[in-house]
């Protein structure tokens, strides 16, 4: 099949979250596979146009009130030359920092327009290239306009035999806008309400993306089901539960070439589920890089995350009642933190790690750093409020890292609970996420590093047999492309 990748970011250009991920990593793989895959994302300004192929000609854009132009750049996919990106090139809409707006402040104002012509932009380029996909795969809120161009705008020119695939990252992100940036959108005011656009009287990318959409997919089987909940939809559950025949979960791989254990380069040592010993050298240097007493016998428990709310913070670090303090005083364990976010909860995290001896932080990201927390660490900490899919735990299994986990979508769908009678399980999970749960669930993998060292070695050992490549779920997309065809065009 012909596949367009319509995206907001993706590796190695540019990057928020695992959405970036995914989308290289499935497009790689689908392209191994014999599919013709293409990616267009913007070109923001710290994509290097000297490293891009620069192609012939501008390119008219039919995005708000009036015809615009942009260049358009290309260049092929570190890893897999039959993958070629695409980048619109529209300084006034790209040309600044951050994707959807400034780090820790709110998102562009002008976004509906920005990403309006990200999505007609992508049509006219199949319409330059002549190369008309059988799919058009959009991601997340960002590119949600896609579907509703195919269905409504773009079905009968060209597109007569391509279907729609929408990917839902996360539904706690909608793209919703007041009602005067419509027309930035460059289609008709009918389809405000025709296309699902209209919400409490403002205009949600996503609904108007989930009420278009051939097929609709989400990144874990569990957070298909969460998502048509009170709790999970965030307002869009009943739409979801009217659309649900069209809903599949679909579990995110791992790019093994990079989360590997016995290949990675970002480590001091390597090692395999046959030979852990590399695994201790690992440990000893990531206690040294943050600080901490290098001693082989104290469990280190690793946190790597956006510090938001998402993702459990409060429950963990808030100073009146966050379960890190006390785990720390009562507890022979040490913490090695990476992550940026919030500027109270990183603000927390510096006061305690000045106060802790066995809690040492680092606040920003760095690459290098998460890939030694994932090797050196015994357990890995995620207590998510929601997690469409994760991948933390995933590295962390690979790694011989145990996860202590809330059981929330992917988290659920791929940590399996320690067994104290048989020492099975990859991992520890919890239910309810309070401060209490979390101190519980690191005082009972703390109590069984301890006291149950062959369970622990026997957990990591599991943890690191599991597969996590894209092989199987590229094949589940591509039952779903199928779906999308079979729903969406006119030859079937």
């Amino acid at each position: 099949m012909k596949i367009l990748m319509v995206t907001a970011e993706a590796v190695p250009f540019a990057k928020t979250g695992g959405l970036a991920d995914m989308v290289s990593a499935l497009s790689i793989q689908l392209a191994r596979e014999g599919h013709d895959v293409k990616i267009v994302m913007p070109r923001y300004y710290k994509i290097d146009r000297k490293k891009l192929e620069l192609l012939p000609g501008p390119m008219a854009i039919a995005a708000g009130n009036e015809e615009t132009w942009s260049a358009v750049y290309t260049t092929k996919m570190p890893g897999e030359e039959k993958v070629s990106v695409y980048f619109i090139d529209h300084e006034q809409c790209f040309g600044r920092d951050g994707i959807y707006g400034v780090p820790g402040e709110t998102d562009f104002h002008d976004n509906p327009y920005r990403f309006a012509v990200l999505n007609h932009g992508a049509f006219q380029l199949c319409r330059k290239l002549g190369w008309y996909p059988d799919i058009i795969h959009a991601h997340d809120w960002s590119t949600s306009l896609a579907p509703v161009l195919l269905k409504n705008v773009c079905r009968y020119c060209g597109f007569e035999n391509t279907a729609s695939v929408l990917t839902i990252h996360n539904q706690g992100y909608q793209g919703v806008y007041g009602k005067d940036k419509f027309p930035a959108l460059g289609i008709d005011w009918g389809l405000y309400y025709g296309a699902g656009f209209e919400h409490n009287g403002a205009i949600n990318f996503l609904q108007a993306g989930v009420s278009c959409a051939d097929m609709i997919t989400t990144v874990s089987p569990t957070y298909a089901r969460e998502i048509q909940t009170a709790e999970g939809g965030f307002g869009m559950d009943g739409l979801l539960r009217v659309r649900s025949d069209v809903i599949r979960g679909i579990l995110n791989g791992a790019d093994l070439r990079q989360w590997n254990p016995e290949i990675d380069k970002k480590i001091p040592a390597n090692y395999s589920a046959k030979d852990l010993s590399g695994k201790t050298k690992c440990k000893a240097e990531l206690q040294k890089r943050m600080g901490l007493e290098v001693n082989p016998d104290i469990p280190v428990v690793g946190i790597v995350t956006r510090l938001v709310d998402q993702k459990g913070i409060a429950e963990v670090f808030a100073p009146t009642y966050g379960s890190i303090f006390n785990i720390c005083a009562n507890m022979k364990v040490q913490f090695a933190i990476l992550g940026s976010g919030e500027t109270w909860c990183e603000n927390e995290i510096n006061t305690l790690q000045s106060k802790l001896p066995n809690l040492r932080a680092y606040i920003g990201y760095d690459d290098a750093l998460s890939h030694l927390i994932e090797a050196g660490s015994d357990f890995f900490l995620m207590p998510s409020r929601y997690e469409p899919c994760g991948l933390n735990q995933i590295y962390s299994m690979l790694y011989g890292t145990l996860p202590i986990v809330r059981r929330t979508g992917g988290l659920a769908d791929t940590v399996d609970n320690y067994n104290e009678k048989t020492g099975d399980g990859t991992g520890f999970v919890f239910d309810q996420l309070t401060p209490g749960a979390v101190y519980d669930t690191v005082g009972w993998a703390v109590w069984a590093y301890y006291n149950k060292k062959d369970h622990i070695l026997k957990m990591q050992k599991a943890g690191m047999k599991k597969t996590f490549g894209w092989d199987e779920a590229s094949s589940k997309y591509v039952q779903v492309y199928k779906e999308a065809l079979a729903r969406g065009c006119s030859r079937f």
